[in-house]
Formats: C-alpha cells, sequence, structure tokens
C-alpha cells in the first residue's frame, strides 16, 4: 500500500498556511506564567520560525498572562504578509498562576482587547473559544452564550474567524449552526485517539483541526514503539510523532512548541520525514481508534 501524497498547506480561515506551525506557549516562564528567563532567546525563536518559512503561530493573551503576546510583537511586528496569529480566549490567570475559566461575555470582551493591544493588530485572525473543564479536558455542555459574544465581536470586525479549542464533537456540531468555525483544537496525538471520527468529518468538510500535546503533554506518553520506530529512521521521537500527526489526515495543523532554536528546527525537520507503511503500522497500534 502507497502512502498517499498529503498537501504542505492547508486552509485556515480565508490563509493557506504551512501544516507545521509554532505554538508560543512555553516561550512564557515556568507553568506557563511569567517571563522567561532568557527574553532574547525567545524573541530569536519567534524570528527563526518566520525563516523557516512557519506562517501560523498559536499563542493566547493567558500566555503568562500577557507575556507571549507581547514577546511576539516585540520580535514580529510589523508582521509579515502571510503571517497567520491564532489566539485563543476563555481563560485567565490570576496571581497563583492558575487556570480560572472566564466566558462571561465582559471576560471575553476584556480578553479579545487584550489580545489586540498586547499583539498591535486592529483585528485578530482566528480567536478560538477555549473550553475549561476538569484538568485540560473540556466541559461539557452548549458553548451558545459565549460563542456568541465572539459572534458580536466578529460583527464589529475585531475578529475574521472563529475556531474552538478542547471542545467535544456535540459542541462543534451546535457551534456550525451559530457560524462558520475554521478550526477545531484538541489533545490528540498517536495514542490519544478520541478524535479519530471528528477529524475525518472536519476532513470532509475542509476545516482545520490543530492537534496540541504530540507527545502527552503533561502526561508524557512513553512507548517503545515511537522510540523503536525513531531509532529506526535515525530520527527523534518528537518527529516521528509529528510525522505520524502530519500524515494521519490532510486537515492536521501542528503547532509543535519550544523555547529553542534547535528543537525548532528538529521540529520542522518532521514535516520531511515520510513514515513507511511498517512504522506507521506500529505506531497505530499505540492507540486504540474510536468510532
Amino acid at each position: 500500500m502507497t502512502t498517499p501524497t498529503l498537501p504542505d498547506t492547508y486552509r485556515l480561515g480565508d490563509r493557506s498556511v504551512r501544516r507545521l506551525g509554532y505554538g508560543a506557549m512555553q516561550l512564557a516562564g515556568p507553568g506557563v506564567f511569567g517571563p522567561p528567563r532568557d527574553p532574547d532567546a525567545a524573541r530569536a525563536v519567534l524570528r527563526e520560525a518566520l525563516d523557516l518559512g512557519i506562517n501560523h503561530i498559536d499563542t493566547s493573551d493567558f500566555y503568562g498572562p500577557h507575556v507571549t503576546n507581547q514577546l511576539i510583537r516585540e520580535a514580529l511586528h510589523p508582521y509579515p504578509d502571510g503571517l497567520v496569529l491564532v489566539t485563543k480566549v476563555g481563560a485567565r490567570r490570576p496571581a497563583d498562576g492558575s487556570w480560572v475559566p472566564a466566558m462571561s461575555a465582559a471576560e471575553l470582551t476584556s480578553a479579545v482587547h487584550d489580545n489586540l493591544r498586547n499583539l498591535g493588530v486592529d483585528a485578530l485572525d482566528v480567536v478560538n473559544l477555549r473550553s475549561m473543564g476538569d484538568g485540560h479536558g473540556p466541559a461539557e455542555g452548549s458553548l451558545a452564550e459565549p460563542l456568541s459574544t465572539l459572534i458580536d465581536l466578529k460583527t464589529q470586525g475585531l475578529i475574521r474567524h472563529i475556531g474552538l479549542s478542547t471542545v467535544t464533537p456535540a459542541q462543534v456540531a451546535e457551534a456550525q449552526t451559530m457560524t462558520e468555525i475554521v478550526c477545531v483544537q484538541n489533545h490528540y496525538n498517536v495514542a490519544t485517539r478520541q478524535d479519530d471520527a471528528l477529524i475525518d468529518d472536519l476532513a470532509r468538510q475542509g476545516v482545520a483541526y490543530v492537534p496540541y500535546f504530540p507527545l502527552g503533554g503533561f502526561t508524557p506518553l512513553q512507548s517503545t514503539a515511537l522510540d523503536g520506530v525513531a531509532a529506526t529512521l535515525g530520527a527523534t521521537p518528537m518527529q516521528v510523532a509529528l510525522a505520524w500527526l502530519l500524515q494521519r489526515a490532510p486537515n492536521l495543523l501542528l503547532i509543535p512548541g519550544t523555547s529553542s532554536v534547535a528543537h525548532l528546527r528538529e521540529n520542522v525537520a518532521a514535516a520531511t520525514l515520510t513514515l513507511p507503511e511498517d512504522a506507521l503500522s506500529q505506531l497505530n497500534a499505540i492507540g486504540t481508534p474510536q468510532a
């Protein structure tokens, strides 16, 4: 069986972006709170991302808070044509560094204006409504009320496109009856496969899916199969995990994060790694796809 040729780019809103982007979360301090130890190094990573051809950066004003957006503005403003900045709202960070839901109309409106100010733009390319459940999973129930606030802000011209983050398929379906949803950003990787059906459904619709935590996130993935494939191909486990995602479906847009230029270059090199069929079979067996 021959692996199909997959596109290098995919549509995100009204733009076409490279499928391997960059997530800015790790540019903030420990626990995604406070400033980085070396702001100059953080800005260097952002500049290197653009030099490597990345044109999709994922961020949020609650990273820091405010830190990553301010670093992005300092490093990259005025922004080059074609760069898509995707942010998210729906949480706030009190002084203790915790993550607290912030889904009222006033909180969401304030968050959008914070993002506009700290990024230095008149309108946000894409704003993801981030559902905050227990831990880092989705909250159940309707998102109609907070989503209506973002729709109003879109009507005002402050938001160009709306996406969703950490949501269930039912929430995606509900949101799509209210407005166009240009992307869904959920926890998904070679071992965490609960969104298999959702990914395929969105691919049929031409909607981007943006997986986060490609190596497990807060609970790092321990897999002898992943390590074995990486050793056989002369790649790192992270590169193999990213390559698997790129080959999983054409609508997957990746946003691996790092605070290191060297690590950033390693991640970008994953876009050139093609996994053979035997490696794909081994990796597919790690997770149990759910219909």
